[in-house]
């Protein structure tokens, strides 16, 4: 994920495009829901705060959403130039260490990139010589083994390297792949795989210069509809309307549409089952839902929001299916820069349901974005914090 904030500049206006109505906007889903969400009464910043077995920088962590166990790797850099790096398992419940399935006391990183369908994935960057990185990845399946099973093999060619991994939200081990190229010619791959059984559909080229240039856009991933969504901006020296790519998985068919709001796109998600996408926008901190059947839609402004500053915009974006709920990272709570963190929760139709306050998670100095998992049966989630590289804290909702 990325995270980018484009601030100083006055708007002159700010547009808010109500295309359909938000009532109508969760009335033509599939299935929507009809009765209201209700808060938990605890819900809120939780007491579990997770650290890592070494005390480490966190170097990527997700949780299983069908049971208790989290994953996450940690580095440890040495005074002798050397990275002491794990790979270890957590208990959502009490946040302590479980396990340490892998060690490494060289120069290598090992990273957690995802956990779809309990199956979790961590890659490892293992350095040959300076830009000589050898990337293989491995699986843990399930993830309450405790133990590395197999290996993942992508087959990626060395220019191109894993940014996004995004898995299905129907209990599968189906995910979303973007990777990176690092070359000069600058095309990077989308495409699927189901990690347990270590498939691959096609790798598809995105070659469209408003998904090339700059930044990387952010991925959301629609099984049903075979495809990836990437979220980006216009490359443009002015503020403009963001960029929404579609990728289609299996024919590489690719479809550009301009979206809502202004600025970049911070943070994606999608709801599937009811064909709403939610996006979120850095320089008029708003927040965007669209019917990916005619994708009209409504976008409305984050908590704290102001004309003159994007300090309120937001960060990831994650969908919860099973309350059918869109939850928004914001760094900066009602955009005030002394007031802790926030995620802002939303109904399929745009409607703020929720704030929970009492996080923290800003800062720029983290290799690795903002990041919320969620547990949707349980209602609690882990974000970042309340030290952003060494810390994971838990959330009610």
């Amino acid at each position: 994920m990325k995270f980018h904030m484009h601030c100083g500049i006055a708007l002159t206006a700010i547009l808010l495009t109500l295309t359909p109505s938000a009532s109508v906007l969760c009335a033509q889903g599939s299935d929507a829901r009809t009765e209201a969400f209700v808060p938990k009464d605890n819900g809120g910043a939780g007491d579990v705060i997770v650290h890592a077995k070494f005390g480490g920088l966190i170097f990527g962590f997700e949780i299983d959403a069908t049971g208790d166990e989290g994953l996450l790797c940690e580095a440890v850099p040495q005074s002798d130039g050397t990275i002491f790096a794990a790979v270890e398992t957590f208990s959502q419940s009490t946040g302590k260490i479980l396990h340490v399935l892998k060690r490494s006391l060289t120069q290598d990183d090992l990273i957690a990139l995802v956990v779809a369908g309990s199956v979790g994935l961590v890659e490892r960057e293992h350095v040959i010589s300076l830009f000589n990185i050898e990337r293989t990845f491995q699986l843990i399946d399930p993830l309450f083994s405790s133990k590395l099973t197999g290996r993942w093999t992508p087959g990626l060619d060395s220019k191109h390297i894993i940014n996004q991994v995004k898995p299905a939200l129907d209990g599968s081990s189906n995910v979303a792949v973007y990777a990176l190229d690092v070359s000069t010619s600058a095309t990077p791959l989308v495409f699927s795989s189901n990690l347990a059984a270590n498939t691959f559909g096609p790798f598809i080229e995105i070659t469209n210069v408003d998904f090339t240039t700059e930044a990387p856009p952010v991925l959301a991933f629609d099984p049903p509809r075979n495809q990836a969504i990437l979220g980006h901006d216009k490359p443009s020296p002015f503020i403009v309307p963001p960029v929404i790519g579609f990728v289609d998985l299996i024919t590489g068919v690719f479809t550009e549409k301009t979206g809502l709001g202004l600025g970049v796109i911070n943070g994606i998600a999608v709801d599937s089952e009811d064909g709403i996408l939610c996006t979120d926008t850095s320089f008029d901190s708003a927040v965007q839902f669209y019917n990916l059947s005619d994708f009209s839609g409504v976008s409305v402004l984050l908590p704290g929001a102001d004309p003159q500053t994007s300090t309120a915009s937001g960060a990831d974006v994650e969908f919860d299916p099973v309350n059918k709920l869109f939850l928004v990272a914001q760094p900066f709570s009602d955009g005030k820069l002394d007031n802790g963190s926030s995620i802002q929760v939303y109904d399929l139709a745009g409607n703020l349901v929720e704030s929970i306050d009492g996080l923290n998670f800003q800062g720029g100095d983290n290799v690795f974005p903002v990041h919320i998992a969620l547990h949707p049966a349980r209602r609690v989630g882990f974000v970042n914090g309340p030290d952003l590289t060494t810390a994971l804290q838990s959330f009610n909702y």
